[in-house]
């Protein structure tokens, strides 16, 4: 009977056991689904509760509600939307946004953590409250991760597999401040917050936009209380690309360009193929056959065929990589110059460009007045380097041209005219068209990014290249306010254009006249001084970034400033070729000479680092300095034309240049573009951080050296070959 009694026993615990096993399996599926793994047993409890009280509606006002409506965007509109303000279906999401975040569900929990809020760094430049765009991706569609349930996680595991009830879009809304509270460094509109916002697809932007007006102007926004803010509301983005954009001119244009251009590439290819096998046709399929001979009827004319070659690609690589032993009458040093100054001046535009997607501006614009940083924050003052070549290089091969010479002298006023006229124009045909290219691509990189960038674009190219590219098309743009230039970058070009003329009309008379070309000469380079002083005194000119840009159309982009290089680069070039300047000094005094020009070069590159000097003695420093940086290339241009050097100038000549220089053009025309669509086409903000600039710096310069090549095969170096045909009767040769 003991016996009995026992097992019954045995078996009463070990239903007991079983039993608590079977609630704690439940509860533990209860847990595990409410993330509650290490929680107790009471706390699993109370949540599953929680959560059915949720699901049958029961909500009450709760404690955190007052601090979200003053620290949350989002949640604010919920509270300042009414029926009167919006439309009733985006009135009753937003509804249900608020009750979810207040009950906790996850999808809610997920719209408020996908919005924007104030992050630190404000006082040094953080506008940028941008939330998460994935996050709010995050809300319409389940995360794709896989997880283990082999582990315990404290975490609701609703947040990865729960979506909204509605549509949710990810929007971004700007308002200006004006909070002392923050460094203003008047450069460009910088005071503009960024706030990103989860919202329903029903609401429309027009009635977010006036919900945020709402928001701000009832004082619910708490930054405002302690920042003193007085935010404005300024527009809002839904990050779509508009149909505008396919219907705008250039972008016709642009795709006409490439789609002829593509053509022409094929043609002179099948035409290298038909010369090389001898039979057009092999390989081909009947219909591209019939197509092959139409086309070979058309190309028969020798014009045409002429025509067509220029755009051969195999032989447009084969000039732009090819390397040989320098010519006589070449200047090998300019390979080098040119091409390191492209590259240093692409690095400076990385850093420029960064300035607007960096949440601490503040702390880049420091390190610029660095001394370290130097080097990049005065490679504006490379552009002076091209400005010396170009006017050495034009006066140099001027000179040069006996028959030219003759042909001026002979002329009468009409026949130097038309001389005139036809130098101009092969000198539009080898830049126009790359450039008129890339003008088109970046206004329809801006109105590309102006609608999908999460970031307020300053410098709106696609609203002013429609107005103003007839600027561009004359290379006038830099006779006008920077600040309403096409392609602002491109004011160089434009200087560089309107030197040419002016040198061409001054090497003209001095074929005839040459007193009267010395004296309109000096004559240009004393006014150039003379006006570059009485500008910087009379704007009160400082190295500071801020007078640097509010000073840009009257100094910076001016030509009657930047002439100041060229001239001196002209002056050199006539010594050198009508004076047959030699250097006769003895190999060491030579090599001091070179090194003395090189520390030259490196101290007007640093002159900058002390920014807050009287205005006479900036001034004198810009002026001066600009001059003695211009003797000390052309110092290295004539030195290299004479055949000396030493080791660093011997690095400059290195036949590697010579591919790098074919390709200086496009990656000067192109680089700010490239730069500033990547940096625009981010989701976040960054924070500047000097290593990862240097490695930004090189995967930008491998990214539009790329680019350089592509577009230099299909849209200058095509064109370089027609000048020659024109002018020789052939394409140039490398």
């Amino acid at each position: 009977m003991a016996r009995h009694l026992k097992l019954v026993l045995i078996i009463c615990i070990l239903a007991l056991v079983a039993h608590a096993a079977v609630n704690e399996s439940t509860l533990r599926r209860h847990r595990y689904d409410y993330g509650l793994f290490n929680g107790s047993l009471e706390l699993a409890t109370e949540v599953i509760t929680k959560d059915i009280q949720r699901k049958e509606g029961s909500m009450e006002q709760t404690s955190h509600e007052p601090h979200l409506i003053r620290s949350s965007v989002i949640f604010g509109l919920t509270k300042v939307a009414n029926e009167s303000n919006v439309n009733p279906r985006c009135h009753a999401h937003l509804k249900q946004v608020q009750r979810g975040i207040l009950s906790k569900q996850a999808w809610a929990i997920k719209v408020l953590d996908a919005s924007g809020t104030k992050p630190s760094g404000f006082v040094f430049g953080q506008n940028y409250w941008l939330g998460s765009r994935e996050a709010c991706r995050g809300v319409q569609r389940p995360v794709g991760i896989t997880l283990s349930r082999n582990y315990e996680r404290v975490m609701h595991y609703s947040i990865l597999t729960q979506r909204a009830p509605f549509g949710m879009d990810y929007r971004v809304i700007y308002l200006r401040h004006q909070s002392p509270w923050q460094v203003e460094i008047k450069v460009m509109s910088e005071q503009v917050l960024h706030i990103g916002l989860c919202l329903p697809s029903s609401c429309g932007s027009e009635e977010v936009k006036q919900l945020a007006r709402n928001y701000v102007s009832e004082g619910s926004f708490a930054e405002d209380d302690i920042f003193d803010m007085q935010p404005e509301v300024l527009y809002i983005k839904d990050l779509k690309l508009s149909e505008r954009f396919f219907q705008r001119l250039t972008f016709r244009l642009v795709v006409a360009a490439i789609l002829v251009t593509g053509a022409l590439m094929l043609c002179a290819q099948q035409l290298r193929v038909a010369k090389t096998d001898g039979e057009p046709d092999e390989g081909l399929a009947p219909v591209e056959s019939e197509l092959w001979h139409a086309l070979e009827s058309l190309l028969k004319r020798e014009p045409l065929k002429k025509f067509v070659s220029c755009f051969d690609v195999t032989n447009n690589w084969k000039k732009i990589s090819a390397t040989r032993d320098n010519q006589p009458g070449e200047i090998p040093i300019m390979n080098g110059l040119r091409s390191v100054c492209a590259i240093w001046i692409l690095i400076f535009h990385v850093v420029w460009y960064m300035y607007f997607t960096v949440h601490n501006k503040t702390v880049l614009l420091s390190y610029a007045e660095k001394v370290f940083f130097q080097y990049v924050s005065t490679a504006p003052l490379l552009v002076d380097v091209f400005f010396t070549i170009s006017g050495f290089l034009q006066t140099y091969n001027f000179l040069r041209n006996v028959n030219q010479m003759k042909e001026v002298r002979r002329n009468g006023l009409w026949g130097n005219m038309k001389l005139f006229g036809k130098l101009l124009f092969h000198r539009y045909l080898r830049l126009g068209p790359l450039y008129l290219v890339v003008m088109g691509s970046v206004d329809l990189a801006f109105a590309y990014i102006g609608d999908v960038s999460v970031f307020h674009i300053n410098e709106r190219f696609d609203e002013l290249c429609p107005q103003y590219w007839w600027r561009n098309l004359l290379f006038i743009q830099n006779l006008f306010d920077h600040r309403e230039m096409c392609a602002n970058w491109s004011w160089s070009l434009a200087c560089d254009m309107q030197f040419f003329l002016l040198a061409n009309i001054v090497l003209f008379i001095y074929a005839k006249h040459p007193k009267l070309a010395k004296a309109l000469t000096l004559s240009g380079l004393m006014a150039t001084i003379i006006w570059s002083y009485g500008i910087g005194i009379t704007n009160n000119f400082e190295f500071s970034f801020d007078s640097t840009y509010a000073t840009g159309t009257l100094i910076y982009t001016s030509p009657f400033v930047r002439v100041l290089p060229y001239i001196v680069g002209a002056i050199a070039a006539w010594c050198f070729q009508e004076k047959q300047f030699q250097l006769e000094m003895s190999e060491r005094r030579t090599r001091r000479l070179w090194h003395l020009s090189i520390q030259v070069f490196v101290g007007c590159i640093y002159s900058t680092v002390k920014r807050d000097l009287g205005h006479l003695i900036t001034i004198s420093l810009f002026v001066l300095g600009r001059g003695l940086f211009a003797l000390t290339v052309c110092w290295m241009i004539v030195g290299s034309a004479s055949g000396s050097g030493v080791w660093w100038s011997r690095l400059l000549e290195a036949k590697f240049f010579q591919h790098l220089n074919r390709l200086s053009y496009a990656i000067y025309l192109l680089n700010p573009l490239v730069i500033a669509l990547v940096y625009s086409l981010t989701s976040t903000s960054s924070a500047v951080d000097p290593f990862l600039l240097s490695v930004v710096c090189c995967g930008f310069t491998v990214i539009v050296y790329l680019a350089s090549i592509a577009f230099s095969l299909a849209f200058e170096l095509p064109y370089s070959n027609l000048s020659s045909l024109l002018l020789k009767g052939k394409p140039k040769t490398s």
